[in-house]
């Protein structure tokens, strides 16, 4: 199998900034931002760390087109830089780098501060190149201690909260995993909604199998009566995940089978002499483009 070409040069390249041409124009405030001034304290602690991405020399006057990295080269000139390693891109073509690419989620960036770590590089050092507190550092690097790892293969595309963790790893794997699964599907990661959950628990599901402290506000019956509700909705919910690609597959033929339907003058009018409410309902459903409507 023959391997795919890169589209750009894999080792950076050292380029001066006055062979650089932007391709856009900063944003005004930049130099204020939260982003910039992150950019530059970790530019000064760690140094750069993702090349800046450029086109290829022009033939007549040598400039390079900034394609992707124009906040770093900011950041750059900021601390007195004259040049940075640049990535050549080989391709021409209107391609916007981190534009097409995720950012990252919450266990990935877990993931590098650890590694961070392994290397060398201390939390007190990670906090003032991150411009974040010290205790955000520790958080998001200890965040996966006691989460079991189906828990983390579902929040691996996610983002949430590092403050997520401390509430999980009150529950026992299995019970973790529900959570997590309800909290995914519902598009709900919040400490919050998690919380809530935590208190609709049963003992047994707990690690220790002892009940959090009680909720300002509930009472005890108010709180058997929230995790009889909270099992009723989760038992509700997986019936209806399983029956969803189902019910999904019925409506999208129900919805083409009254669209021939309709297209039918004679049945068109059919209805508007006899049945003008069914017209028009039969109407709405064939122009439904989405289950939000």
């Amino acid at each position: 199998m023959s391997q795919l070409p890169l589209g750009f040069v894999p080792e950076p390249v050292t380029i001066s900034f006055e062979k650089l041409l932007p391709s856009r124009k900063p944003p005004d405030g930049l130099a204020l931002s939260r982003k910039f001034k992150q950019i530059v304290s970790s530019i000064r602690a760690v140094g750069l760390i993702e090349p800046l991405t450029v086109g290829k020399a022009d033939k007549g006057s040598g400039m390079h087109l900034l394609l992707d990295g124009h906040i770093r080269m900011a950041a750059l000139q900021e601390l007195g830089f004259v040049d940075a390693p640049c990535l050549l891109a080989i391709d021409d073509e209107s391609y916007t780098y981190n534009n097409r690419i995720n950012r990252l989620s919450t266990i990935q960036e877990h993931f590098m501060i650890r590694r961070a770590v392994e290397r060398g590089v201390t939390p007190s050092k990670l906090s003032s190149s991150l411009d974040i507190d010290v205790d955000h550092i520790m958080k998001k690097l200890n965040l996966l201690d006691g989460i079991c790892t189906e828990a983390v293969r579902l929040l691996k595309d996610q983002h949430f909260s590092a403050n997520l963790s401390p509430v999980l790893r009150k529950m026992k794997p299995t019970r973790q995993v529900e959570c997590v699964e309800l909290m995914v599907a519902t598009n709900n990661i919040t400490v919050a909604y998690a919380t809530a959950l935590l208190a609709a628990t049963s003992a047994p599901m707990l690690v220790g199998e002892e009940k959090p402290k009680k909720i300002r506000g509930v009472t005890p019956e108010q709180m058997a009566i929230m995790e009889r509700e909270m099992s009723n909705v989760e038992s509700q919910f997986k019936l209806l995940e399983h029956s969803y690609g189902q019910d999904i597959l019925n409506l999208v033929l129900a919805r083409g089978y009254l669209a021939k339907l309709i297209g039918n003058e004679a049945v068109i009018r059919f209805l508007s002499q006899k049945h003008a409410d069914f017209l028009s309902e039969f109407s709405n459903i064939v122009d439904t483009t989405s289950l939000d409507k």
